[in-house]
């Protein structure tokens, strides 16, 4: 099992792979938190296609085989295990050859042959809860990757739709969801994205990243997903809620001190 209960999960990275550069800068940093902080057991994470932009005018990334490639070498060069978005079942088997974790979006979590194509491979599967479930109804999206004989589950709180254009965290969702047997991460960039706010695309309150963090782990999250990215502002995607690189290393430090401290 490669979850560790005595370890804080961060599935961290940029929002989009980008390029090596940005790739690289994340990693760097990424290695040297991990060498800190011995406690946390880091998945580097990045998606080659934004499938999902607000407007078709939305930059969607590298592609499949550039953004696998830049994922092999963040696996050779800097240790970590990897993670990323499938959007298509034709594209599991190909991802699958490269990444250690496959991610189901939020928008895809009911779609029932992604999910069993998902398990088949063998790879760990991390699938988030979409914007419009409870958590009560993340039984059912588990229970189709457990009957499809997944090597092993995580399930990522990001936000349920609160009105127009805003997302609202219900911290009993760590509770409810770990009911199901599996743990569960809190996404905290995704979950202060402000949908469809930016004018085409989507806007984000950074901020509340901190806060919304801490609280999660203590309402009782096993991890945390995080997009980070050295200048924010200039990213392709999802910037505004975004943590700017060098805020990385202190914020998994508090999360971390919170997390010790919630797990007694």
């Amino acid at each position: 099992m490669f979850y560790d209960p005595k370890k804080l999960l961060v599935l961290a990275g940029p929002c989009s792979l980008e390029s090596e550069q940005t790739c690289r800068a994340v990693a760097d940093t990424l290695k040297q938190i991990q060498a800190a902080q011995p406690d946390l057991k880091i998945v580097f994470k990045g998606s080659f296609d934004k499938a999902n932009r607000t407007s078709l005018a939305g930059d969607r990334g590298t592609g499949l085989e550039e953004g696998l490639k830049l994922l092999a070498m963040v696996k050779r060069d800097y240790g970590f295990p990897v993670v990323t978005d499938i959007h298509e079942r034709e594209q599991v088997a190909r991802v699958a050859e490269v990444v250690d974790v496959l991610q189901i979006p939020a928008f895809l979590c009911r779609q029932t042959d992604l999910l069993l194509a998902a398990a088949a491979t063998g790879r760990i599967v991390n699938v988030k809860k979409g914007q419009f479930l409870s958590p009560q109804e993340m039984q059912w999206v588990t229970g189709k990757l457990r009957d499809g004989k997944a090597a092993e589950v995580w399930q990522t709180e990001r936000g349920t739709t609160f009105g127009y254009q805003n997302l609202v965290v219900d911290m009993r969702s760590f509770s409810i969801m770990r009911q199901n047997g599996y743990p569960t991460v809190f996404d905290a960039t995704h979950s202060v994205q402000l949908p469809g706010a930016g004018g085409g695309k989507s806007s984000g309150q950074r901020e509340f990243v901190p806060p919304l963090a801490k609280a999660a782990l203590a309402a009782g999250a096993d991890g945390l997903f995080l997009e980070t990215h050295p200048d924010p502002v200039n990213a392709i995607s999802d910037g505004p809620n975004m943590i700017p690189l060098a805020e990385l290393p202190k914020l998994l430090e508090t999360c971390l001190a919170i997390w010790r401290v919630a797990r007694g």
